[in-house]
């Protein structure tokens, strides 16, 4: 009987190796990187992700864009918070000149609770678990990570849709509270209250 690739028992880590992750099916691959980030199991998760992203349709679609009423692209977001990108296709986030750090999340790598939300910014890439870290982007996100933990704060803005074709919801911007875990950089913050507006007849 093939293993259920949801349930995922702390201290049975070393069992999950990358050649028997990749061996899943797109659909139990999506369910082991949900569990294992509900776990804050970084590297299956981190191993998972990596393998979706080398998958045709790996990750889940993100939410349509007309839920998230004026989204533009990253250049323009960056644009509109007044930062310069090194980089108008890798980069990532900006420093604005009042020295703020403005840094772009995944809106379906956010981990979601009532007290506060969380999102991994950037993790050591063991093993090959997570080329993007050494790459230009990745080595640039560290650099923000660091001025961002020396300030204690950063603004964040989310990103929707695919890598390819993302856009980014440039009118809500969340205040970071960014930290050190072992090797690895954390953004969290409290979630905001939804206002309903009513019309009034």
């Amino acid at each position: 009987m093939k293993e259920n690739p949801r349930i995922l028992p702390r201290g049975r880590i070393s069992q999950w190796s990358r050649e028997r992750i990749d061996k899943l099916s797109t659909a139990e691959l999506r369910a082991l990187h949900a569990n294992a980030k509900r776990l804050n199991e970084t590297e299956v998760a981190a191993l998972c992700s990596a393998l979706l992203d080398a998958r045709p349709h790996g990750h889940a679609p993100g939410p349509r864009d007309r839920r998230v009423p004026g989204l533009v692209t990253r250049a323009k977001a960056f644009q509109m918070h007044g930062v310069s990108p090194l980089n108008r296709r890798w980069s990532r986030g900006g420093v604005r000149t009042d020295g703020a750090v403005v840094l772009t999340l995944r809106a379906e790598e956010v981990q979601r609770a009532s007290a506060a939300h969380a999102c991994l910014l950037w993790g050591p890439n063991v093993d090959g678990s997570r080329p993007w870290s050494d790459s230009p982007g990745g080595q640039e996100r560290l650099e923000h990570c660091r001025m961002a933990l020396e300030r204690g704060v950063a603004e964040g803005l989310l990103i929707y849709g695919s890598k390819k074709a993302d856009r980014v919801d440039a009118q809500t911007v969340l205040k970071l509270q960014v930290e050190k875990r072992d090797d690895e950089y954390w953004a969290t913050w409290v979630p905001q209250k939804q206002v309903v507006v009513r019309e009034v007849d």
